[in-house]
């Protein structure tokens, strides 16, 4: 799924990373981290997934959506847009009051479509700041800009 979403990104940025074209994680690899993995079904097929993690530096503890990744030919349906608000939903019955992410700011089906769902860029601190520190260890600024994006979750009255 993951790999079928490459040649999407050749189409916007000027150069991948080895981090968006190396091998993906497996399932296993990414049940064994803390946080959740919400997957979306079609006619009994998983057409894709949505991967919130949880972040610890000591100090706090993040829900932060890792990855969000729909078949292209499921693409442009509104499951991108369900699996990110089930995601949010999730992480805010777990108690927690924001969900972040990073992604790359002009891809279309990124910075933008976060956005729409009510996503703001916001300037990383604490564990999110650690973590852009690795994006860009691994690469992944070389093929464009990426931002931190948050999510306040509202409490139900």
């Amino acid at each position: 799924m993951e790999e079928a979403g490459g040649a999407l990104f050749r189409e916007h940025l000027d150069q991948l990373p080895p981090a968006l074209t190396g091998p993906a994680p497996s399932g296993g690899q990414r049940a064994d981290q803390p946080g959740h993995l919400l997957v979306a079904v079609v006619d009994g097929e998983v057409v894709g997934f949505a991967h919130v993690v949880l972040l610890d530096d000591g100090h706090e503890t993040r829900a932060h959506l890792e990855q969000v990744s729909v078949l292209p030919e499921h693409g442009r349906r509104g499951t991108g847009a369900r699996l990110v608000r089930a995601a949010a939903e999730e992480a805010r019955w777990d108690g927690f009051g924001e969900l972040s992410l990073c992604t790359y700011r002009e891809v279309p089906w990124n910075a933008p479509f976060y956005a729409r769902l009510g996503f703001e860029v916001v300037r990383p601190v604490g564990v999110l700041a650690d973590l852009r520190v690795r994006e860009q260890e691994r690469g992944l600024d070389e093929a464009g800009e990426r931002v931190v994006m948050r999510l306040v979750l509202r409490r139900q009255e």
